[in-house]
């Protein structure tokens, strides 16, 4: 006689979380500091006026700044946003 074995299947569902990406600003010579802190602070509306000039300043001297770290979706939507105001920005996966 064979002797069958029973596995139970677990009926909850395991969520993973939504993959996060990061929104980059591009340092560029056509756009003023003033007018990328505004732009900043206008897409982003979490940004403080002083966490905007850090990111600007990154960009400035470094080439590139991390602006926010979100899901795919939003990520897309800021990105946009700063491209709709003249400024270079990309997002790339968060590893």
């Amino acid at each position: 006689m064979a002797v069958e074995t029973i596995q139970e299947r677990s009926t909850s569902t395991v969520r993973k979380p939504a993959p996060r990406y990061k929104v980059l600003l591009h340092n560029d010579d056509f756009n003023s500091m003033e007018h990328v802190v505004k732009s900043l602070m206008e897409t982003v509306s979490s940004l403080t006026m002083p966490q905007a000039v850090s990111i600007m300043m990154e960009a400035h001297v470094n080439g590139i700044a991390l602006v926010i770290t979100c899901a795919q979706e939003h990520a897309e939507f800021y990105c946009e946003g700063l491209k709709s105001r003249g400024l270079t920005s990309t997002i790339e996966p968060d590893e």
